[in-house]
């Protein structure tokens, strides 16, 4: 790696605060570090639409680890920010994590062990087209689900028993965080949300 690389991805990393970051990773055993860095890969190479901080976390606490879900957001998006440098700047595993100045070799022993494993084997399959660069700017759609419901009661009304529906969206951000996004609809609403659907799918059988 040039040392014009070397000093851009020590910059760009000090700024990513990797410093606040090394005691939340230094609570996550090997296998669940691995299995985040492997989900990362996966994103970059657009093989999984994102990353599932959510649900490994959730996992990470039923194990007894004291870590939430903006901790493993930000880590991911670390490593993240790592491997799409490294392969923008086509970094052997030996400049990625061995480099003196690197931040990186600062990190738990057993994430720079991992790093250096999953680099090495995986390292030269991510895509770095401008195409690929370019969809990362937006978001994606996962799935989306509903249910419906009837409402009770309110401050101001005792008994309202009007129906609605919950409509909850899953979705990965552009750094590749899946969250869901749920937001209530009244049955006009939802039935006229179903119509434009339908539209769109007539609209898609003409492509």
């Amino acid at each position: 790696m040039a040392s014009g690389s070397a000093a851009v991805l020590a910059r760009a990393l000090e700024a990513l605060d990797l410093d606040g970051a090394t005691d939340k990773i230094n609570l996550i055993p090997q296998d669940f570090f691995a299995e985040l860095c492997e989900q990362v890969i996966q994103h970059l190479n657009h093989k999984i639409s994102g990353i599932n901080t959510g649900e490994l976390c959730q996992r990470l606490q039923t194990s007894g680890i004291e870590i939430n879900v903006g901790d493993l957001a930000k880590i991911a998006n670390i490593i993240s920010f790592l491997f799409s440098t490294a392969a923008r700047n086509n970094l052997s595993t030996e400049e990625l994590v061995a480099t003196p100045s690197n931040a990186v070799s600062t990190l738990p022993k057993h994430a720079v062990q991992v790093i250096h494993h999953v680099w090495n084997e995986q390292g030269k399959s991510i895509s770095v087209s401008e195409d690929a660069r370019n969809m990362a700017t937006v978001g994606q759609f996962i799935d989306i689900s509903w249910k419906l419901g009837v409402a009770m009661s309110s401050d101001t009304c005792r008994s309202l028993k009007y129906p609605y529906v919950t409509v909850t969206l899953k979705v990965a951000d552009p750094s590749g965080q899946v969250t869901n996004k749920s937001f209530e609809m009244t049955i006009p609403q939802f039935k006229n949300f179903f119509r434009q659907f339908k539209e769109m799918a007539a609209v898609l059988e003409t492509v």
